[in-house]
């Protein structure tokens, strides 16, 4: 596994709809290094965040989707999602607000 420091860990956060509708249950989703662990994850966003307390971190790596050009057929890369619940008395992620 490679060095990967705490800042390399989430790469950019995902907003959809349905992730839209998890900030009210205090639950954020990221797209985050595709080594990267639960415990890992759980402290990046610990350190990235000033007063955040991580409750739960759930992952789900996804395979890279079957791409034509012409007669080429080929893969875009995979990726790894995941799902942040923080605990009720920590702060709010503040990339989100006014979303």
């Amino acid at each position: 596994m490679a060095n990967i420091q705490y800042y390399d860990v989430i790469l950019k956060p995902i907003i959809t709809e349905r992730s839209m509708s998890a900030m009210g249950e205090k639950k954020y989703t990221f797209l985050v290094h595709p080594e990267a662990n639960k415990t890992m994850i759980k402290e990046a966003v610990e350190k990235m965040f000033d007063g955040t307390k991580v409750k739960s971190v759930h992952t789900m790596n996804q395979a890279g989707k079957k791409k034509r050009r012409g007669m080429i057929y080929g893969k875009t890369a995979k990726t790894k999602k995941a799902i942040v619940a923080l605990t009720e008395e920590s702060k709010d992620i503040e990339i989100f607000e006014g979303l």
